[in-house]
């Protein structure tokens, strides 16, 4: 199955690199039937097929490899990890396919989430509860007069994951947000991306500060919630800007 999925590619009129060598390569595997586990062609004969440079085909499966879509083995081959399926309709298919990635990366995400809100809740100092209200107090701003917040947000996070006490924590989840290889005009990279989760800062960092674990739980997966409504939108074709 392997050298027969070439037959469905055709060469690309120019040497295209980017969008062009990724949209035939996601063709490739829905049109051959290629499943979780097989193996991709070798990156020699996908160059020659499409009449690119080995580069460029290195680069697109790079891309690949930063949104878990495929995994390399050394010396023995490229396997595909996840499911790879075109856009019909206005939505690009490399957006739905981070997407997707992006969807997969927030289960884990959910998971370390309810575990340092929860802890961060019982283990903060009362100094720790007043920097996080104090930090939610300068990422709202920020966010309400329209300025630059990843950073904001980036300290609020940062701090309750400090006050759970254990550093793993934040190493893990810090992490995590570089995991995924996102295009620079990707949605998901948009300033207005996840805008709608913001006022559910407030609760988190409420609930914080009242030392009501069950209530920051709720918050940080009504955040979560909302950050994957958005995302399901934007592949959905709902805004994909």
């Amino acid at each position: 199955m392997t050298q027969g999925a070439l037959s469905y590619l055709e060469p690309l009129e120019s040497r295209t690199r980017g969008v062009a060598v990724l949209d035939a390569l996601a063709s490739m595997v829905e049109r051959s039937g290629l499943k979780i586990g097989d193996r991709l062609p070798p990156e020699v004969s996908l160059a020659a097929t499409l009449g690119v440079g080995r580069s460029t085909i290195r680069e697109a499966l790079n891309r690949w490899e930063g949104l878990g879509i495929i995994r390399r083995r050394r010396g023995d081959g490229t396997y595909l990890s996840a499911r790879v399926q075109t856009s019909r309709g206005l939505v690009p298919t490399m957006v739905r396919l981070e997407g997707e990635a992006l969807l997969r990366l927030m289960e884990i995400r959910r998971t370390l989430e309810n575990d340092v809100v929860r802890k961060a809740t019982l283990a903060a100092t009362t100094k720790q509860r007043l920097e996080i209200a104090q930090l939610c107090d300068v990422l709202l701003n920020d966010v309400d007069a329209g300025r630059p917040w990843r950073k904001a947000d980036h300290a609020f996070h940062g701090a309750i994951y400090d006050a759970s006490g254990n550093p793993m924590y934040g190493q893990l989840l810090r992490n995590l947000d570089h995991a995924l290889e996102r295009s620079g005009t990707s949605p998901f990279n948009a300033d207005a991306f996840g805008l709608g989760s913001f006022p559910m800062h407030r609760d988190l960092a409420n609930a914080i500060l009242a030392s009501d674990a069950p209530a920051a739980v709720a918050a940080i997966n009504a955040i979560l919630d909302a950050v994957e409504v958005e995302v399901k939108a934007i592949i959905e074709g709902g805004r994909a800007t």
